[in-house]
């Protein structure tokens, strides 16, 4: 593009990414600038974010809960047009003797050497990712003649899984939250709502029901809560879509399960019903889109990181006796890179990841999946492989 452009034009370099909440590579981005001016001079040369900042949280001095090593890292969008200022003093002056550009090396230094970023245990999972692990044990025929035992229908009545979160639900969970009520009272709730969510579905002769995941606040920050790797924000509120703004959890390190997360309610459920009980998940490659993303490493490679954690809390809740296990999917068309040439790539990592999730059961269990706010012609294929 700098040497394509006529020289009459202004070339606007978004050299400071506006999609993520990591801190500037000052030097490389300082690199490619002098790159630039040298083809084209300075004076039609614009220093600027990759994009709108309108996806970026806006200022990171109001969190306070952030522990100051990951806060070191990060960058929301007032530090974003801070980044894009220095940058331009610094081409203009010819050198990096700016206190930025120190604390971006120190910053970048540090997460590639902190254990918290790096975990050799899930470093060696998915170096040995095999071609096994994304398959089921048997062909389709097969599962299917192993799920007769359900004894569904043709075409089995169920529901996505999450019912309204009422007032009442929300308000309890911000008690709780806050600390006013306690774990026991809040857990005879969450309890009483499963039962009375049960009751209604088998009163409607629904087949296959959903505990409707009153515990939960939201289908990614509930797992991101769980799992190692993540953190999250007090003020870090960007908009989704008109007026819906959502608070994505920051993926900065090596993704792993230390524990069962969703089993307990899931296994509660089921002992109050004979009809199947479906377990609720949220896919890898869901996580991935709806969270802020490591930018040190593909992100296939976090992707399969997920999998593989999804892929455990799948096998926990078969053996708790889950035999339908529901693996949402609704962000794998937003997944899709804006060139058509890279489509086929991520959609080769994207299923895998998916499959390794889902793989792990025996042919009797029965995986579903959700999605939405797709174009479905864009992905069919591409469910028919999942």
């Amino acid at each position: 593009v700098a040497h394509a452009l006529p020289k009459d034009l202004y070339l606007s370099a978004g050299v400071v990414d506006g999609r993520n909440v990591w801190k500037n590579d000052l030097d490389a981005s300082l690199k490619l600038l002098q790159t630039i001016a040298a083809i084209r001079g300075t004076e039609r040369l614009i220093v600027a974010p990759s994009c709108s900042l309108l996806h970026s949280p806006v200022d990171l001095s109001t969190e306070t809960k952030l522990d100051a090593e990951l806060k070191s890292w990060l960058a929301f969008a007032t530090d974003k047009l801070d980044e894009v200022a220095v940058l331009a003093k610094a081409l203009d002056a010819g050198h990096s003797d700016f206190p930025a550009f120190r604390e971006s090396r120190k910053a970048l230094q540090s997460r590639a050497e902190s254990s918290r970023v790096n975990n050799p245990a899930v470093a060696s999972r998915v170096k040995g990712l095999s071609s096994a692990m994304s398959q089921r044990q048997s062909k389709y025929p097969a599962r299917r003649k192993a799920q007769e035992s359900l004894n569904l229908p043709a075409f089995p009545t169920t529901t996505i899984g999450s019912f309204p979160q009422t007032p009442d639900v929300r308000s309890m969970r911000a008690s709780f939250r806050s600390g006013k009520t306690d774990a026991q009272t809040y857990n005879s709730f969450l309890a009483t709502q499963i039962q009375d969510a049960v009751k209604w579905q088998e009163e409607l002769g629904i087949d296959v029901l959903v505990h409707g995941e009153f515990e939960r606040n939201d289908m990614v920050e509930y797992f991101g809560e769980q799992l190692d790797g993540f953190a999250f924000t007090e003020n870090g509120w960007v908009q989704s879509y008109g007026s819906r703004c959502v608070k994505p959890p920051i993926i900065y390190g090596d993704v792993s399960r230390p524990k069962a997360m969703t089993v307990e309610w899931s296994q509660f459920a089921q002992s109050l019903t004979n009809s199947p009980m479906k377990g609720m998940l949220t896919g890898p490659v869901t996580i991935l889109q709806w969270s802020f993303v490591r930018a040190d490493q593909p992100r296939a490679k976090t992707c399969q990181q997920i999998a593989f954690a999804i892929r455990d809390e799948v096998s926990d809740l078969e053996k708790a006796g889950l035999r339908i296990i529901q693996i949402d999917e609704p962000a794998i068309r937003e997944g899709l890179p804006l060139r058509r040439s890279e489509w086929k790539a991520y959609f080769i990592w994207a299923v895998e990841c998916f499959r390794i999730s889902a793989s792990a059961v025996a042919d009797s269990t029965q995986i579903h999946t959700h999605m939405c706010y797709s174009e479905f012609n864009d992905i069919i294929e591409a469910v028919g492989d999942m």
